[in-house]
């Protein structure tokens, strides 16, 4: 796990002929194939170490070498579609499904010259903080096989950490991408909402989901996020933003790194309801990533937030509401799961479902259809609405006064396998940190700043609207001070 190889790195060896991509596609699959992680559901092996055998033949070529990702193997989460590559959301009713275009994401990673090595296990749907809930087993932490990965993109995060692959693709409704970051000693981006486009992401709560970036270090994920931030015109919730270049509006620093150590004038608040409850030693490492801040030229303010308490109720019937709807369509009559014998509609219906979807993805479908159901809708699901504006002015608020807000990624270290999995509401309270910031629709990061027994801890840091920049240099700024 030290000696994770860069993107950077691969592309600048590749380029120069020092690095053979053929060799270091072989070396990652001999790794896969060794592990006991359960990183992947699907590989591309034979595909990949084509295009790795092409690109070591034409890396001299112009039109390769000018290549942002040239040769970078990247592993995709299941959930995000890709063309001819089986694509499951970690569910049996998907099992078999092989999409027939690319998302958006993947056009823009090929583009690149980037190679899909695989997709990554996940929790079902999107579902969970752990990756349990897959149908496809667990993953494990490669810190300590005992413990999770994180989710719902941990498989992403796991293969990061233990050199399956040099960048990955998650998805972050809740902090599906910051929570396994955090978990693995990563580094993981939730982008302002609308920056990325979605089209051929399989959706789970629309209003809150986003692809992003995960990687070994700040560079390689804001390299990566520069190649995901492109215009699509298919995806109505991206932001239509009036530069022609959305990437050089979030990663500028990428290409001029003067200063990014120097944080005089730099403000950042510390909300405290982020802080209580977290564990002792999650608390003081990030303390201490405070005061390194403060060591650079930053100055910092406690602050409170008091609506933050409501964000997790909020988020659930929010996002278990989506869920709900979104779900309806995978009847198994079309794609994925179909059973031997049909029998009348309803009853065929009602079995593929029972069979294909695992426990909790019931429970949130079910959940869901009775916030969003005649008599409970006001009660629950509008209300819950209601608290999402009230929470996203809290953080307008907040920014008029300070650059970023940091906090403690997840309350604690990652957690044994099978310890929350048969207490669903102990593992929706993990969440408490990461659920405001995608009801905000803010940008969020989380690098490692620190370790307690053996397990990294994660530092979060979050910006307005759109200033990825800032969130970018500020991390990187702090990964370089640790080095």
């Amino acid at each position: 796990m030290a000696n994770m190889q860069t993107a950077i790195g691969t592309v600048e060896g590749i380029k120069n002929g020092d690095l053979s991509c053929e060799e270091l596609l072989s070396k990652i699959y001999d790794r896969i194939e060794q592990s006991q992680l359960n990183c992947f559901i699907t590989l591309n092996k034979d595909d990949a170490i084509a295009q790795a055998i092409e690109v070591d033949k034409r890396r001299a070529e112009e039109d390769h070498s000018q290549k942002k990702l040239l040769g970078v193997p990247i592993a995709i989460k299941d959930s995000i579609t890709t063309k001819g590559i089986q694509t499951t959301c970690a569910s049996n009713i998907l099992t078999g499904y092989v999409p027939p275009y690319d998302a958006t994401v993947i056009a823009a990673l090929k583009r690149e010259g980037a190679i899909l090595i695989g997709k990554t296990n996940m929790d079902e749907f999107s579902m969970g903080t752990s990756t349990e809930t897959s149908y496809y087993g667990a993953t494990k932490n490669p810190y300590d096989l005992n413990r999770v990965p994180g989710g719902s993109s941990g498989g992403s995060a796991a293969a990061i950490s233990a050199d399956e692959a040099v960048l990955a693709l998650g998805s972050d409704t809740g902090g599906s991408i910051r929570c396994p970051a955090s978990f693995c000693g990563i580094v993981g981006l939730k982008s302002t909402y609308g920056l990325v486009s979605r089209h051929g992401l399989i959706a789970y709560a629309n209003s809150l989901e986003q692809i992003g970036p995960m990687a070994s270090n700040v560079t390689d994920t804001a390299l990566l996020l520069e190649v995901l931030a492109v215009k699509d015109e298919r995806d109505s919730t991206q932001v239509k933003l009036n530069n022609n270049a959305s990437t050089n509006y979030c990663c500028s620093w990428l290409h001029d790194r003067d200063g990014n150590g120097d944080f005089k004038g730099m403000k950042i608040g510390i909300p405290k309801e982020f802080i209580e409850g977290v564990s002792p030693e999650v608390e003081k490492a990030v303390w201490g990533a405070i005061h390194k801040f403060e060591e650079l030229g930053a100055t910092y303010e406690e602050l409170s937030m008091q609506n933050m308490k409501y964000a997790l109720a909020s988020y659930y019937i929010i996002a278990m509401s989506e869920a709900s709807s979104n779900l309806a369509r995978f009847d198994g009559l079309r794609y994925g799961l179909r059973l031997e014998k049909d029998e009348d509609w309803h009853t065929t219906f009602s079995r593929i479902r029972g069979e294909g979807f695992g426990e909790e993805v019931k429970r949130r479908i079910i959940l869901g259809t009775y916030a969003l159901s005649a008599g409970y809708y006001g009660k629950y699901y509008l209300k819950a609405l209601k608290l999402r504006t009230l929470i996203k002015a809290e953080f307008d608020t907040a920014f008029k006064t300070y650059d970023l807000l940091a906090m403690p990624t997840m309350p604690f270290t990652a957690f044994k396998l099978g310890e929350r999995i048969k207490d669903p509401l102990s593992l929706y309270l993990a969440d408490v940190n990461t659920v405001p910031i995608n009801l905000a629709g803010v940008p969020s990061i989380s690098v490692p700043c620190g370790f307690s027994n053996g397990l990294p801890i994660g530092l979060q840091l979050v910006g307005k609207f759109f200033d990825e920049d800032k969130v970018l240099r500020a991390a990187f700024g702090y990964e370089q001070s640790v080095v």
